[in-house]
């Protein structure tokens, strides 16, 4: 059996943004971590959120309906949202389910957030 982890942690970016660093499996298992750590983070339009996606090494439904229901949320607070790091291969997923018109997305968050701060 697979030992599936996520951890899901948020910091403080010097800019104001919040980022969120996303590492491991996201699946029905761990799905509630992400969960947690997106209700925790404050979204609102002055504070940015960049979910940074680096360590996701596998994305189930789940998972994209977690990330869905970061947007809504994004969406409901005027709150900008954007996702980082996001592999080749999860990329093409996402593109595959029309994720690729529904979220931003940005190499590393440093490039989200230079974007957020031209």
């Amino acid at each position: 059996m697979t030992d599936r982890t996520l951890t899901a942690t948020r910091r403080s970016h010097p800019t104001g943004a919040s980022v969120v660093a996303v590492t491991g499996e996201l699946d029905h298992h761990t799905a509630h971590d992400l969960t947690r750590a997106i209700e925790e983070t404050p979204f609102t339009p002055d504070a940015p959120v960049v979910i940074d996606l680096t360590g996701l090494s596998y994305c189930d439904s789940t998972g994209i309906t977690v990330l869905v229901a970061a947007y809504n949320r994004a969406k409901q607070a005027g709150a900008t949202l954007v996702l980082a790091g996001l592999n080749a291969d999860l990329m093409r997923v996402f593109g595959i389910v029309g994720l690729d018109q529904l979220f931003t997305f940005q190499p590393t968050v440093e490039d989200a957030i230079s974007a957020l701060h031209p």
